[in-house]
């Protein structure tokens, strides 16, 4: 695997060039000495930075370096000559160091002419005037003249400050050039070095003086050695390293049969591969499964031994190994043996049992410790910017005063050391880890590790940090670990993580901004986007120090900046490496600096192994080493490129030379091809350039990683899940995973770490208990983030299973000579899996003294009662049973009572046993047992139960049944609320009863809080269920669903689904078998259960609601209707009781869908069910069937009306007579049509009602087409129009109208006064003189009495016809029709001259307008002549008939026919009702119709389907219940079932046939399906 530019090896090739550099500045420090009061002053600010290495130099050299610098001090006080260049640097660096600067990042003036002596033999610089051939125009040679030394004090408090002031000193005479040097500044420099050189002179006499010197000389070369060494050292990479322990695993010594843990934590990079060896032997966890378990999480190893035995004793080697090299640590394990006899269940109890070793502390005593985590801090979630504390308090016992423990908090395996982002806190009990301000780099696993002594513990929690809330929603979260891969003079290079929300749409790139150390001042480094994780940041002043943070940007906006980054310098690595140097020369107090005489001055040579180290599409960072001849001088560097193809070499860094040997270019088109080489230059001129680069194309050369596989999630806790992949493939500088978790069906994903986690597994914390999740991993590095990988499957999440808890109540169930029978409790917990099993250990007791522990059974037993063998007789046992899961063997039980091993010779049964009680209600609940084992000498034939209070006494037992009980449960009822009980059961045989079996209880009879009960359910497929749901469940609870309270794991009729806290059990195909009592347990609760009843009366209600709900229809309140709107529009509606937003209605016309358009309207009031469609104008075309098929959701329904024949003309012509009245009523018109009225006084008053008039509108009355004069004008008064005609005769007949007119348009209206209408019209006349007649005399005295008879006669001699015969059922009727009849009219009837006398045989009336006499069951004596006389006493009208020969024959004839016929009409066979006319279905549904038949005797049914016989069959059911109701049913009916079909019923009186017609439609999507199938159908029959 390629490693990034910044874990390559960089050596440097100027480090003799430095060390020279510090010889030369001997004369420079001489002449400084008399200044160190500047650096004393300085002493208080450097004191805070010195660095934890130096303080651990032995005592005995810090008091000589102590003394030494005592003795300098006050030597320097004598030299107290301060030059002036010394006293503002003294200033400066109080002014810098009291403003929280740091390194070289003071702004002073350019002193460096007044610090350094120039050289006798310097050659003058191009600055001065001086040319040089061999150098072009625009190159700038700087001038060095002097090096640096740094010499290190002897006191922790003054290192620091005579480190920093000699990197100082060095640094003014390494930039001492270009800008500001003048030829006046130089002879200034030559004046104060005179002067400089005649004050040495002065001090070389002094004795104390040399001896100095000497001194100096010495301490400068231990610190070349020690400099040389450091820059040995520095050079190799720090990333790449060999493995380093940095805890190495502890030897044990152990108990047999106790387990033991071997921990270790390795540094080194790339991370070391850790093996754990035995006796030098490879551990191999799959060849002991359960042995051993090895685990690596966040650099802490672990090797886990289960239950040690003697062979476990052995050396254990765990061995780390890299690319770097291997690395081992041992620790041995000495495994002891109990003496005596052993105890297995003393380890049952957990380590705390165990033997302990001892410690030896401090104080010299030997002592244990056991140390405890009480109230310990649990997984954590934060949110950047908030506060949080991790914290517990520590147990530690025996406690012993002044001896505290050692406590580490440590991150992912990396210690955690205080800072300004956290703090760390011991009170003496409790240990506290607080963040101030979290950030996503403080997400990860936090362990603290407790050590006392020779013993210790830890504990660990995940730390969890969500992001802070966007300032700009929709924005990328921000960057996190931003920090510096790489810095020197020239750039800082800066690398970060990428962020794991993106806030929705992808990141486009990065910004980074930096900040000078002691300012506020941030500003942005990049101008457009960077996509890298890394970025060199350039324009840097040297010697200072930055800080930086980065912020990520997408479409919607920028997001948050990142955690601030360390502060670090922009100084070249030896630079940093002189800063931290630590030679071992005592301090004098002064810096000695001398200048050598150089040689002649060297033109550089070409830089050597150039090469593109880092190349993206944003820059190109190049490396390289010094040239080998270069002279005394420090050297810059000139970098030239060209484009790929050609020589054209351009200089790229003319105004800023580059310092050190490597450098970032930018400006780079992305995609094209470069070529690179360096120049080297001094004062002596510029050298010959490198050798050019390859081709190097701009773009990442770090390929996106590829994404993770093989995604498995698997159960951790009830709020957790444990996610694996497979690492990406081909990956380079992988930083990570991010982990992103979703329920499922709901599309939204959440991170599960804000951090990249390495490695290929991680727990997901924070998930809900019961919701179904699924998972997906993408991975990181700098180039970007990979694609997600492919979705988990899905996981409930669920705490794992764990071994289950011990049974208990073991009881004797039967003895034998040389065997028993054992019964026990299934255990509280189950451990979240069912128990596959049990195992039975039993022992000896002899006199009292218990024997070695035996195994029972070798194979688990299923049952809660076990059949133990080969036992001796009348030995006295006990006994021990352990359960198992799929987790495992659990803890063995308590041990059981003694038990007698012998014969047992009853005849009665034994004790039944496994009691347990569930559905525990206030008033009742259900007991439960198994059959005893002991069955006795007959077999058991039933079970009694009792009942006591739980605090009643012995003789207070109840029985609760008085015929023995076949079943193995009963319902308890009756009970009384809050009362304790206690339930046994007895079993009953031939030979009587037998003893009962252990307590069931006590149980409170309660209904607790959040009980609830099953609940049947319907849904809308038909599809039956029962429900329950418990929100008391417990981690590993599971649902035990039963039948008759036996489990229906293996029911085919059944099905069972669960999640999370509900369960539902659903019906297949409910029928007669599935009656009983169902109910449902709750696995390790207490006793949470319920159940439910289904009966044969539930089973009927239960099928019928199905059949409902799969075949639903929609309710219809109004059936399809027509009714004409006023402009004579057709208005077809019809009324749902209620339909959803969803309800859409198809319109058929005549078998054929119609739509919206020119011809028709539809409109659906879904609040109201209103379904309407309406029609302009009906045509002869739209005469036929409309039909309205509703379809809301599952739910279907129709309804339908038949507009044919005469119903349709009808409604046609009233259509288009309200579309003409509308157009008439536009103008002026008749709201009533002329009509007449009898006045009181017997005029006839013809009238009409208008409408819509105006002053201008006009009236015309016309007879028979003449216009009638009218001597009124008509004032149209409440609209009424009238015309009296007085004394109305017969010549008064004709046809009236009248007609209104005017601009607007005209109506007209119509009454004809002839033939009927006159008649009518004068018997209403007659009436009115009637009512005057009794009471009028006046009217009488007007209008003559004779006349009024002789009218009155006439128009009952008008309308009174002659008499007809005529047959009826009851005999023969003969009768008159008067069209005037009025109540004083007189009627009398004669037979052959006799007056009748009226019976029930011969009866008379009036009938309407007939007159009728009515002869019953007529005999030969009826035969004559027939008289009837209308008479008002004065004056009679007769009408005759002759009854006789002929006449009567016929007359009697018909009689006896028409009785017969109404014989046959009363009984023949008919349909009374119940078919319609056309049924109209949608395929699939069932299509059921009843009908009534009558007829005596009963008819015969038959059915005909096309005019053809329909027998009845399984898909056609046929019925004919009761004599008189028959039945046709289709389940599921298909297009084939439509046609003609016919109800015939017959009998010896006739027959009669109802036919209906049966549509069968396919829903609109079907109808498509099989139109598109259709076409392929018949091209393939082609």
């Amino acid at each position: 695997m390629s490693l990034p530019f910044y874990q390559k090896l960089h050596e440097h090739y100027d480090r003799s060039y430095h060390n020279k550099n510090l010889r030369t500045t001997m004369s420079q420090y001489q002449q400084e000495k008399k200044s160190s009061a500047i650096y004393t002053h300085g002493s208080t600010a450097y004191s805070s930075r010195s660095s934890a290495a130096h303080r651990q130099k032995s005592e005995a050299f810090s008091q000589a370096s102590a003394a030494s610098y005592q003795q300098q001090a006050s030597r320097a006080s004598e030299f107290a000559l301060s030059s002036a260049v010394s006293q503002k640097a003294a200033s400066a660096y109080d002014y810098g160091y009291s403003h929280g600067l740091t390194d070289s990042s003071l702004m002073l003036e350019d002193y460096s002419s007044k610090l350094s002596p120039q050289t006798k033999r310097a050659k003058k610089s191009l600055l001065s005037g001086e040319k040089k051939e061999n150098l072009p125009s625009d190159y700038m040679v700087p001038i060095f003249s002097g090096r640096q030394v740094h010499v290190s004090g002897i006191t922790d408090t003054e290192e620091e400050r005579i480190k920093e002031a000699a990197a100082y000193i060095a640094q003014r005479n390494l930039l001492a050039r270009e800008e500001g040097v003048t030829a006046a500044k130089q002879s200034t420099v030559s004046e104060q070095s005179t002067s400089m050189l005649r004050q040495e002179e002065g001090f070389e006499k002094s004795r104390k003086v040399a001896i100095r010197e000497k001194a100096e000389h010495l301490s400068l070369k231990k610190t070349l050695e020690e400099t040389e060494a450091y820059h040995k050292k520095l050079n190799e990479d720090s990333l790449l390293h060999a493995p380093e322990f940095v805890i190495k695993p502890r030897s044990h010594t152990v108990w047999e049969k106790e387990n033991v843990k071997l921990h270790c934590s390795v540094a080194g990079w790339p991370e070391p591969r850790l093996t754990w060896y035995k006796n030098q032997v490879p551990i191999d966890v799959h060849a002991n499964p359960g042995k051993y378990i090895i685990e690596s999480r966040y650099g802490m190893h672990t090797l886990e031994i289960n239950a040690c035995d003697f062979e476990d004793t052995a050396q254990y080697r765990a061995s780390a190994m890299n690319v770097k090299g291997e690395l081992s640590a041992y620790a041995s394990v000495v495994v002891k043996r109990y003496k005596g006899e052993f105890d297995e269940t003393r380890f049952h109890a957990g380590a705390s049992t165990l033997p302990l070793s001892f410690a030896v502390t401090p104080y010299g005593y030997a002592s244990k410790f056991e140390i405890h985590f009480d109230d310990k801090f649990d997984v954590s979630f934060g949110r950047e910017g908030e506060t949080l504390s991790l914290g517990c308090r520590v147990v530690i016992t025996p406690e012993i005063k002044h001896f505290q423990p050692e406590i580490q908090w440590y991150r992912n395996g990396a210690p955690v050391s205080p800072s300004k982002w956290v703090q760390t806190h011991w009170s003496g009990d409790r240990a506290t880890l607080t963040f101030s301000h979290l950030n996503k780099e403080d997400e990860g696993l936090y362990t603290i590790h407790v050590r006392m002594g020779e013993y210790y513990e830890q504990y660990s929690a995940y730390v969890f940090v969500r992001d802070a809330d966007a300032e700009i929603e929709g924005a990328p979260a921000s960057p996190l670990d931003v920090v510096s891969l790489d810095a020197n003079k020239d750039y800082i290079i800066i690398s970060w993580k990428q962020p794991a929300v993106d806030g929705g749409s992808p990141i486009l790139g990065y910004f980074i901004d930096k900040c000078e150390v002691g300012t506020d001042s941030w500003s942005q480094c990049n101008d457009t986007p960077v996509k890298f994780a890394r970025f060199p940041v350039t324009g840097l002043i040297e010697g200072r120090s930055y800080i930086f943070r980065v912020r990520a940007v997408n479409k919607t906006g920028i997001g948050l900046p990142s955690r601030v980054s360390e502060p670090v310098a922009a100084l070249d690595p030896a630079e940093k490496a002189r800063l931290k140097s630590r030679p071992s020369a005592p301090w004098t107090g002064q810096i000695i600096v001398t200048e050598e005489e150089p040689t002649e001055g060297i033109v550089p040579g070409p830089p050597t192994d150039l090469s593109v180290i880092e190349a993206t599409q944003s820059y190109v960072v190049l490396s390289w080493k010094p040239p080998r001849q270069r002279g005394h001088e420090g050297i810059l560097y000139f970098v030239e490129k060209c484009d790929a193809g050609t020589e054209n070499w351009q200089q790229v860094n003319m105004e800023l030379p580059v310092k050190s040997p490597r450098f970032a270019l930018f400006d780079l088109t992305e995609g094209k091809s470069y070529r690179f080489r360096v120049r080297c230059s001094n004062s002596a001129g510029i050298g010959e350039p490198s050798e050019a680069t390859e081709v190097t194309m701009v773009e990442d050369k770090l390929d996106i990683p590829k994404p993770p596989s093989n995604i498995i999630p698997s159960r951790n806790t009830d709020t957790s899940v444990v996610v694996m992949w497979e690492e990406s493939k081909d990956a380079k500088e992988l930083v990570g995973y991010y982990i992103e978790s979703s329920i499922v069906g709901s599309g939204k994903w959440e991170p599960c770490n804000n951090n990249p986690v390495k490695g290929t597994r991680f727990t997901c914390h924070g998930l809900t208990t019961g919701q179904s999740y699924i998972f997906r991993v993408r991975a990181v590095n700098a180039a970007g983030l990979s694609e997600y990988s492919q979705d988990s499957e899905a996981i409930e999440v669920k705490a794992a299973i764990a071994a289950p808890s011990p049974p208990y109540d073991i009881t004797c169930l039967e003895s034998f000579r040389d065997s028993m029978v054992l019964g026990w409790k299934q255990p509280d917990k189950t451990g979240g899996a069912e128990i596959t099993g049990y195992y039975v250990n039993y022992r000896e007791v002899i006199d009292g003294v218990p024997g070695r522990w035996r195994e029972a059974n070798i194979k688990a037993v299923s049952d809660e009662a076990y059949k133990i063998s080969n036992l001796k007789e009348n030995m006295v046992y006990q006994f021990q049973v352990a359960a198992m899961n799929i987790a495992g063997l659990g803890a063995p039980s308590a041990v059981s009572a003694s038990f007698k091993c012998e014969e047992w010779t009853i005849a009665v049964p034994g004790p039944p046993h496994s009691l347990k009680y569930s559905e525990v209600r206030k008033t009742s609940l259900v007991l439960q047992w198994k059959p005893p084992m002991h069955s006795g000498r007959t077999p058991v034939t039933g079970y009694f139960v009792d009942m006591k209070e739980a605090s009643a006494k012995e003789d207070q037992w109840r029985g609760l049944n008085e015929a023995a009980l076949k079943n193995t449960y009963l319902k308890v009822q009756g009970l009384k609320e809050g009362v304790s009980y206690v339930f046994r059961v007895r079993a009953i045989n031939q030979a009587g009863v037998g003893k009962p079996s252990d307590l069931a209880g006590p149980v409170v009879a309660e209904t607790r809080p959040g009980t609830k009960e099953l609940v049947v359910n319907v849904d809308d497929d038909g599809v039956i269920s029962l429900n329950f749901e418990c929100d008391q469940m417990a981690p590993n609870s599971e649902f035990t669903w039963s039948k008759d309270y036996v489990p229906t794991e293996e029911s085919p009729r059944l099905e069972v689904e669960s999640k999370g806290n509900k369960t539902k059990m659903t019906f297949k195909d409910l029928g007669m078998e599935d009656l009983g009592i169902y109910s449902c347990d709750v696995t390790d609760t207490d006793g949470i259960a319920a159940s439910y009843l289904i009966d044969e009366e539930e089973l009927k209600r239960l099928l019928a609601l199905s059949q409902e709900h799969k075949f639903p229809t929609v309710p219809v309140k109004s059936e399809l209707a027509v009714e004409i709107l006023e402009k004579g529009q057709v208005r077809f509606w019809m009324q749902a009781e209620k339909l959803s937003g969803n309800a859409k209605v198809n319109y058929i016309v005549n078998d054929k869908e119609v739509f919206e358009g020119p011809k028709y309207k539809m409109h659906i009031d879904r609040n109201t069910g209103i379904i309407e469609m309406f029609m302009e104008k009906l045509q002869d075309e739209d005469e036929g069937t409309y039909t309205f098929q509703v379809q809301d959701g599952r739910a279907t329904g129709h309804s339908t009306l038949v507009l044919i024949g005469d119903v349709y003309k009808k409604l046609q012509k009233e259509a288009e007579f309200q579309r003409q009245e509308f157009i008439r009523k536009q103008g002026p018109h008749f709201a009533e049509y002329l009509s007449w009225e009898v006045t009181g006084e017997c005029n006839v008053l013809l009238k009409c009602k208008v409408a819509n008039i105006k002053k201008e509108t006009h009236i015309v009355w016309y007879k028979d087409e003449r216009e009638i004069s009218v001597d009124e004008k008509h004032d149209f008064k409440d609209g009424i129009c009238t015309l009296l005609i007085t004394e109305f005769s017969k010549k008064d007949a004709g046809i009236y109208e009248v007609i209104l007119k005017d601009d607007r348009g005209k109506d007209k209206s119509r009454l004809k006064l002839v033939d009927e209408a006159f008649k009518e019209l004068m018997a209403e006349v007659c009436k009115t003189i009637g009512k005057f007649s009794q009471g009028s005399a006046s009217f009488f005295s007007r209008m003559g009495l004779q006349v009024f008879e002789i009218m009155y006669f006439l128009l009952a001699a008008l309308s009174a016809t002659d008499l007809k015969i005529q047959s009826t059922v009851e005999g023969i009727r003969l009768y008159s029709l008067v069209t005037y009849y009025v109540d004083d009219l007189k009627v009398n009837w004669s037979h052959n001259g006799t007056a009748i006398k009226y019976t029930d045989r011969v009866k008379s009336g009036v009938t309407g307008e007939q007159i009728w006499l009515q002869i019953n069951e007529p005999t030969p004596n009826d035969k004559g002549k027939y008289v009837m006389e209308l008479f008002d006493g004065k004056t009679g009208h007769q009408k005759t008939v002759d009854l006789s020969g002929q006449a009567y024959d016929e007359a009697f004839e018909e009689f006896q026919r028409l009785k017969q016929a109404a014989i046959v009409e009363k009984n023949r066979a008919r349909v009374v009702g119940g078919l319609p006319d056309v049924v109209t279905i949608q395929e699939g549904k069932a299509l059921n119709l009843t009908c009534i038949v009558w007829g005596d005797p009963t008819p015969e049914v038959s059915w005909l389907k096309n005019e053809k016989i329909l027998a009845s069959d399984e898909h056609c059911n046929l019925r004919f219940e009761a004599g008189k109701t028959a039945y046709f049913t289709i389940s599921g009916v298909r297009t084939s079932d439509s046609g003609k079909y016919g109800l015939v019923v017959k009998n010896k009186y006739g027959s009669e046939t109802s036919d209906f017609t049966v549509s069968v439609f396919i829903p609109e999507e079907e109808a498509r399906t099989v139109a598109e199938e259709r076409p392929k159908g018949n091209k393939k029959a082609k």
